[in-house]
């Protein structure tokens, strides 16, 4: 009687590895995916404790140098309430009306400087004019172009009375600024002036107004 001879299951054989190949492949789908989509953290490089600043690690490189500035002059034996003032409008401009550096509608810029009481109309305000058709770039995907600021130019800083909230600050500052961007097409109908008033907060200056040139002239008539 002849012996029956087994045969391999090559079949059988040929489906797991399709399986398996095509699970190593839908987990590299899946990780490549998962790492495009996931948000960096950005941490606290830096700190001025006495004021309340911080810088962030997702802060633009001319950002980042003002801030260095801005902590030299806070941190020097007699601060220079002038040059604090000069420092922290070219800050604000550079991170406000830098709507490149920022993710979202509501990543709004500036909101370092800006008065605790002001600050959710000011956020408010911002979303539903300068930021409100800011795309999301939380994923890094973005493809829309955005002004970026690259040139602050301080024209005066001075000294005035100025009464928010039933405070009155005999020492307030007004400072005249304008500003330039890199990509002049990208920024065309962007403000380019204001005026900034500060007020004190103990030994810190916050902002609690924000004049532009059309403001300025209304006013004057």
């Amino acid at each position: 009687m002849a012996r029956k001879i087994r045969r391999r299951p090559k079949k059988k054989l040929f489906v797991i590895i399709i399986v398996f190949a095509c699970l190593l492949i839908g987990l590299g789908i899946y990780f490549s995916i998962s790492n495009k989509n996931t948000v960096k953290e950005h941490k606290v490089v830096s700190k001025i404790p006495s004021y309340g600043y911080t810088l962030k690690s997702n802060k633009s490189s001319q950002y980042k140098k003002l801030f260095q500035e801005l902590k030299e002059t806070l941190t020097a034996d007699k601060v220079d309430e002038k040059k604090y003032a000069k420092t922290i409008t070219k800050m604000f401009i550079v991170d406000f009306y830098s709507l490149k550096d920022h993710v979202a509608k509501t990543d709004v810029g500036g909101v370092d400087f800006v008065h605790s009481d002001a600050l959710d109309n000011f956020i408010v305000n911002a979303e539903d004019t300068l930021y409100k058709y800011v795309e999301s770039n939380i994923y890094g995907q973005r493809k829309q172009e955005l002004p970026e600021v690259s040139e602050v130019n301080i024209k005066s800083v001075e000294k005035t009375q100025y009464t928010y909230n039933d405070n009155i600050d005999e020492n307030a500052y007004e400072v005249q600024a304008s500003w330039t961007y890199k990509d002049k097409s990208v920024a065309d109908g962007y403000q380019t002036d204001a005026t900034f008033i500060y007020m004190h907060d103990g030994k810190k200056l916050v902002l609690v107004e924000v004049l532009n040139g059309e403001e300025e002239e209304e006013d004057e008539d």
